[in-house]
């Protein structure tokens, strides 16, 4: 039987991502009062307050609704490349959706790279923008053949992409796509001055204010957990992974967390672009301003499913190749991030269900996030407003033509929550007695026929509450790192009290009663 470990080992640097750490709090109202508005934009990420900007520029009154704080969820805690290469979407594009599938998506994304600089021009906003171009690498001779045929469809769909063996990492590759012209910036200073500029021209923030409920109709009402209404014409569901079940996209999204180290290095050993592999459980890197003669070197990687594996041990291995790659690093900040991946592999933004009228999702972006969100954004003003760009059908979250190519990706995570949710069950409980949980740790423990999720707190004392997710029922993992509880079904989040931290679920980990034996 497996036994919980003792508290994770103190990690380099500051627990917190550099964006959080480095852009002020705003602080804003809760919704305590029922409003009326043309559109109820429900998350404060970037796909949420991108969606909201567009529509004020069309000449719609807006209400975002955010859980906790804008610009502080995933969003807050990305790389924040703003890329329109992928990884290796293209040639996959080019074979399941055909070369003008492939077109569409480039247009897109390098339109949405291209709306942020613009965006942030007309704000006059000071976010570290920076114009660099984006690489796929392999270091394995082996994959050579994957990045050219990558760099082809790429080039073939419209990016300026070529196929090179030579960057400026400080370690050799053996083939790279190099796409130019991409982007870099503070994500969170961008998404502030949208949220001011919302502010200042008549749109409603609220912070705080949960979202339960949704009654679609004409006008359609969105209920908060604190019992006000706001009432919409138009909802717009942005919370990264839906928190709304009725059109069963949770069977096509697949959460995948990631983890981020930050360090410093002199201005002269900046690579000088944006890179990521798939190699090593995936390395992303990419460098920020810090300071003169600095830069701020962000590396992402180790790819997990939320509530799995050592987490701890994945934080040093991330940190061990930092160091390795680049010698001097002194790491500063550390985080994680979380992201969906849609089965398809395209994003589902647009018409909510097949019987949708008024109500509309962005979600599965793939860890792109950021490109992604402001393309998301364009797409549902236009589709609110009566109209539609010619990409418009490559993601919309009702398309049927993709269930044959999806079914593989499909049936994998349906396995895979299949064997969380059955297979969870099936095994021992993790301890036998709290006795066995130590200071700064977490497990399941059987009391009175049920699963309990317990935590101990530094001082000894013990917090329970139910071990099942209030989404759909499987079992939630302890996070020895970041002392949460997750789950590894479809990604929800808990603090150690049950309080949800991230969705689908809405609801928190209801209380147990539990005492020492």
């Amino acid at each position: 039987m497996s036994r919980p470990h003792g508290p994770a080992a103190a990690l380099p640097g500051q627990a917190e991502s550099y964006w959080m750490a480095t852009a002020p709090a705003t602080p804003l109202p809760t919704l305590t009062a029922d409003t009326e508005v043309d559109v109820a934009v429900i998350g404060g990420g970037i796909a949420g307050l991108s969606t909201a900007w567009e529509l004020i520029e069309a000449g719609r009154s807006v209400a975002v609704l955010e859980a906790d704080r804008i610009a502080a969820g995933v969003t807050g805690y990305t790389t924040a490349k703003v890329s329109a290469l992928h990884t290796l979407v293209y040639d996959r594009l080019r074979r399941t959706r055909g070369a003008q599938g492939a077109r569409l998506y480039a247009r897109s994304q390098q339109e949405a790279v291209e709306r942020v600089a613009e965006v942030a021009s007309a704000l006059g906003v000071d976010c570290d923008l920076e114009r660099r171009p984006a690489f796929t690498y392999v270091t394995d001779p082996a994959g050579q053949k994957a990045v050219q045929a990558e760099a082809e469809a790429a080039r073939e769909a419209g990016l300026a992409a070529s196929y090179v063996e030579e960057t400026e990492l400080p370690f050799p590759v053996a083939g790279a796509v190099r796409v130019e012209n991409q982007a870099q910036f503070h994500p969170r200073k961008y998404l502030l001055a949208l949220a001011e500029d919302l502010r200042e021209r008549g749109g409603h923030l609220y912070e705080h204010t949960r979202v339960t409920g949704l009654t679609e109709g004409t006008p359609c009402r969105v209920t908060t957990e604190n019992d006000t209404v706001v009432t919409a014409r138009d909802v717009v569901v942005a919370t990264h992974y839906p928190v709304f079940d009725r059109a069963l996209l949770f069977t096509r999204l697949s959460p995948r967390r990631e983890l981020v180290v930050a360090a410093v290095i002199p201005a002269g050993d900046d690579p000088g672009g944006m890179y990521i592999t798939e190699e090593d459980n995936k390395r992303s890197v990419r460098t920020a301003p810090y300071g003169d003669g600095q830069r701020l070197l962000i590396v992402t990687g180790e790819s997990f499913t939320p509530g799995t594996g050592d987490i701890a041990q994945r934080y040093e291995a991330l940190a061990d190749w930092t160091r390795a790659h680049f010698a001097g690093a002194e790491i500063v900040h550390h985080w994680a991030a979380q992201d969906n991946d849609s089965t398809d592999t395209v994003p589902l933004v647009g018409p909510f269900h097949p019987g949708a009228r008024h109500t509309y999702v962005a979600t599965g972006f793939g860890g792109w996030g950021m490109s992604g969100g402001v393309m998301a954004g364009r797409l549902i003003a236009d589709l609110i407003s009566d109209g539609a760009p010619s990409w418009a059908h490559l993601y919309d979250p009702r398309r049927l033509w993709s269930t044959v190519r999806e079914a593989p990706g499909f049936l994998k995570h349906q396995a895979v929550v299949g064997r969380h949710f059955v297979g969870d069950r099936l095994r021992p409980t993790h301890v036998d007695s709290v006795e066995e949980i130590t200071p700064g740790t977490g497990a399941l423990v059987r009391t009175g026929g049920e699963r309990c999720a317990v935590y101990r707190h530094d001082d000894g004392t013990l917090r329970a509450v139910s071990a099942r997710c209030t989404h759909l029922g499987c079992l939630v993992a302890f996070n020895a790192v970041e002392r949460t509880w997750e789950c590894p079904c479809h990604g929800s989040r808990f603090d150690t009290d049950g309080s949800v931290l991230q969705g689908p679920a809405t609801r928190p980990l209801d209380g147990r009663a539990i005492e020492e034996e």
